[in-house]
């Protein structure tokens, strides 16, 4: 299998030119836009696979994996904006969906805020008034 990877590498260079597409290109599409190409490149890629099949041109079977590129660059960049979307709606709320929240360790996530640290019983806080600390001077 890596034979035949290092034998298709050169024809592809020449293919990936004329249609990769770029995500910062992919990014002022609306969402409708990006669904239509999307619709596209996977026609575009069943026609090749088909090709594929029916014994196409060496050209053909290359582009596959350009096309395959960039149906996931368009996949990508539409669950991104979709992502971002969400978390400006759920700015400014009190829940947050799970997906959404800060990863951190498991750990971190179930520490104490530095509100509940700080907190203290009235018991404790009255011991704290009348019982101070002692400071003691050492004569030298």
């Amino acid at each position: 299998r890596s034979c035949r990877r290092v034998a298709e590498k050169p024809s592809t260079k020449q293919n990936s030119a004329m249609a990769k597409i770029k995500p910062h290109e992919l990014r002022t599409k609306t969402k409708e836009e990006l669904e239509k190409q999307l619709d596209e490149l996977k026609g575009e890629l069943q026609s090749l696979r088909v090709a594929k099949v029916t014994g196409g041109a060496a050209s053909k079977l290359s582009k596959i994996r350009v096309v395959r590129k960039s149906i996931a660059r368009v996949l990508t960049v539409i669950n991104q904006t979709q992502k971002a979307a969400l978390r400006e709606h759920f700015a400014k709320s009190k829940r947050v969906p799970l997906d959404l929240r800060s990863k951190k360790t498991r750990a971190m996530r179930r520490a104490l805020t530095q509100f509940e640290q700080d907190a203290v019983t009235e018991r404790q806080r009255k011991r704290e008034i009348h019982f101070p600390q002692r400071k003691y001077a050492i004569k030298a």
